[in-house]
C-alpha cells in the first residue's frame, strides 16, 4: 500500500459514519462495556476535535514523546469531561475550542521543535476545554445511566482519541518520512488546522459580540 492509499483510509477511518451513530443503536446502557462502546462510538464531535487530535499528534511526534506526550490532552480532556458531566462547566468553551485549533496548528506550522514542556502545557490547557465540551453533550447521559457506565464511557473516548493522535504522528512521521519538524508535510497539515481554527474562532467571537453588543435583538 501507497502513501496515498494510507492517507486516504486514514482519513475515511475518520470521517466513517460509524462515528456519527452510538453503537448501542439507542438501546439502554447499563454496563461498563455499554459505556466504553458509547466513547468509542463518540470519540469526535465535529472537526473541530478531530483537527485538534490530529494536530496534538503531529506536534507530539517531534518532541521525543510521541507516545507520552498525548496522554496529557487524554487525561485533560477526560478531567474536563468529568467535571462536565457533574455540573462544573467551563466558559466560552467553543472560542477557546477554536483557538485551540489556531495555537497548535500554528505551532506545528511553524516548522520548529516544540518544548516537551510548552507542548504538555497547551495539551493540557486545550484538553479541558475540549473535555467539557463532551461532557456537555453526550457524558451526561452516562453519568445518569449510572458510575460504571460512565467510566466505561470515559475508557472508550480516551482510548480512541489517544489512538488517533498517535497514528496521526506516525503516518506523518514515520510513513511520510517528514522526520523533521521543518518538512512541509506536518507544517502544511498545521496551516490547514490553524486556517480552521482562524474561521471558527471568528465565528465564535461573532457569537459573543453580537449578543453583548445588543445586536440582532
Amino acid at each position: 500500500m501507497n502513501k496515498k492509499s494510507i492517507l486516504v483510509a486514514f482519513a475515511g477511518l475518520l470521517s466513517s459514519p460509524a462515528y456519527a451513530h452510538h453503537p448501542l443503536g439507542g438501546l439502554p446502557m447499563e454496563t461498563l462495556s455499554d459505556g466504553v462502546l458509547s466513547g468509542i462510538g463518540h470519540p469526535l464531535l465535529g472537526f473541530d476535535h478531530m483537527f485538534f487530535v490530529i494536530a496534538v499528534g503531529i506536534a507530539a511526534a517531534y518532541t521525543g514523546f510521541k507516545l507520552t506526550a498525548p496522554l496529557a490532552y487524554i487525561a485533560a480532556m477526560l478531567l474536563g469531561c468529568v467535571m462536565m458531566s457533574f455540573g462544573v462547566g467551563l466558559p466560552i468553551k467553543e472560542f477557546i475550542i477554536g483557538l485551540s485549533l489556531v495555537v497548535v496548528g500554528a505551532v506545528v506550522l511553524s516548522g520548529k521543535t516544540p518544548s516537551l514542556q510548552t507542548t504538555v502545557s497547551l495539551f493540557a490547557l486545550f484538553g479541558l476545554f475540549h473535555g467539557s465540551a463532551f461532557g456537555d453533550t453526550i457524558a451526561t447521559q452516562e453519568t445518569a445511566a449510572g458510575p460504571a457506565v460512565l467510566l466505561g464511557y470515559l475508557i472508550g473516548l480516551g482510548a480512541i482519541q489517544y489512538l488517533i493522535a498517535v497514528l496521526a504522528g506516525y503516518i506523518v512521521f514515520s510513513v511520510m518520512k517528514a522526520l523533521e519538524a521543518s518538512a512541509i508535510t506536518p507544517r502544511l497539515a498545521g496551516a490547514a488546522i490553524a486556517g480552521a481554527g482562524l474561521f471558527l474562532t471568528l465565528e465564535n467571537l461573532e457569537g459573543l459580540l453580537i449578543p453583548a453588543l445588543g445586536w440582532g435583538v
